[in-house]
């Protein structure tokens, strides 16, 4: 499935594999188009991660539930592709916070979380996450057989 083919509007995928949350787009009433966006990026099978920068969360109950409720029961699909949520968060007091908030979320719904200061370092950190490991040789571990 190609990306182009959803219309997003709370995620920016034009830097993708790093998708940017876009809180503009984050209205009341956000959670139906968030969890299309969501299935969306699980269908094109390709790893990813998604980056807030410098978010104030606030949200209504019945968006968060939404999607939490989603994130619950598609925990296992996503963490298959999505490699981490990454914070963007330039004041080093605010991004302390965010790693700690990033780590009760990291435990609830099981996709590792990152802060970082910078875009350039979600960009680097997203390249590192998402990049194939090179194929190892065949016969990288001959002479290892008979170690037990």
């Amino acid at each position: 499935m190609s990306l182009l083919s959803v219309p997003f509007r709370i995620h920016d995928v034009r830097r993708f594999p790093l998708c940017l949350f876009d809180p503009t787009h984050a209205q009341p009433g956000y959670a139906a188009q968030w969890q299309t966006e969501m299935e969306a990026l699980l269908a094109a099978g390709q790893p990813f991660t998604i980056a807030y920068i410098e978010l104030d969360p606030a949200e209504t109950h019945e968006d968060r539930k939404q999607r939490g409720l989603w994130l619950k029961h598609n925990k296992a699909r996503l963490g298959l592709l999505c490699r981490a949520q990454i914070s963007v968060e330039p004041d080093a007091a605010r991004r302390a916070e965010a790693s700690r908030q990033g780590a009760l979320a990291a435990k609830a719904f099981g996709i590792p979380h990152e802060a970082v200061a910078t875009l350039e370092e979600a960009v680097a950190l997203t390249r590192r996450l998402t990049r194939p490991l090179p194929p190892r040789p065949r016969d990288g571990m001959r002479g290892w057989e008979n170690i037990s």
